[in-house]
């Protein structure tokens, strides 16, 4: 475990050993996830899955998660502080971590081209990444293009949880935050603001020529499979894997089936 300074900002990097000459595997957290929060139920998915596949792999806390540095004033007027965004995020947070953030610290680690691995909030990064830059792969699990009322809904009833039950919600994402509240509200906040229900970037994946694994549980209570027929409408090349028996987390519900979908993918990439 180490940390990176981009620009002033800590964050929490991981390195999964492996071999250096195929593409790395760099994963992306979830809305609420961490570095830590890829373990889950005594596995850790992506050390499976880098030696399924036979690479190194990478992980990060964004800003405001793990044990990376703290969004300042996370609930105050959002606003720009050097190269940074503070205060509240606004909708296109998720671009500026695709566009100025993970380049950064892509080329901090000196990785190029590596095989993004997103899940939810990371899918959709990885989705806006991979528009605009190099990438050897992409693997979008539950990734968010448009706003569904399905989200919104779960959004709501998470912020309730998290109120009402100071020893619930708040109590377990404790274990993977060192500063829950900032972690928690800077998700929360833009998620179930106005501006945000005009989120929409079904038009930037018609960009994604790399090769595109899109993976959706069936039982998601965050997104549906109109999330995947969206970026398939535009990226006509996307592969798409649709798993039983699985709610948000696909890594957690049905590893070995998301491995297996995985390690097929990436047979023939760099």
């Amino acid at each position: 475990m180490k940390r990176i300074d981009i620009d002033g900002v800590g964050l929490e990097v991981a390195h999964i050993p492996g071999p250096s000459e195929r593409a790395p595997l760099v994963f992306l957290h979830e809305g609420l996830g961490s570095v830590a929060m890829w373990e889950q139920r005594g596995r850790h998915w992506p050390t499976e899955v880098c030696k399924a596949t036979g690479r190194a792999g990478w992980l990060y806390s964004r800003r405001g998660y793990g044990l990376s540095d703290p969004v300042v004033d996370v609930r105050g007027p959002a606003r720009w502080q050097g190269e940074w965004h503070v205060g509240r995020h606004e909708p296109d947070y998720m671009h500026h971590e695709a566009w100025r953030v993970l380049p950064r610290l892509l080329d901090a680690l000196d990785v190029s081209s590596p095989v993004l691995i997103g899940h939810s909030d990371g899918a959709t990064i990885a989705l806006l990444h991979a528009c605009s830059h190099p990438v050897a792969g992409c693997v979008a699990m539950a990734p968010h293009v448009m706003v569904e009322t399905i989200s919104i809904q779960a959004i709501e009833r998470a912020k309730a949880l998290y109120e009402a039950d100071p020893n619930g919600l708040r109590q377990r994402l404790s274990r993977y935050h060192a500063d829950v509240d900032n972690a928690f509200w800077q998700w929360n906040d833009v998620w179930l603001s106005n501006a945000f229900k005009a989120f929409d970037i079904r038009n930037e994946c018609a960009s994604i020529s790399a090769p595109l694994l899109l993976v959706q549980g069936l039982d998601d209570e965050y997104g549906t499979l109109a999330q995947l027929d969206a970026i398939s409408s535009k990226a006509l090349h996307a592969r798409r894997v649709e798993l039983h028996d699985c709610g948000h987390s696909p890594q957690r519900d049905q590893p070995e089936l998301l491995t297996r979908a995985v390690t097929d993918f990436l047979r023939h990439a760099p």
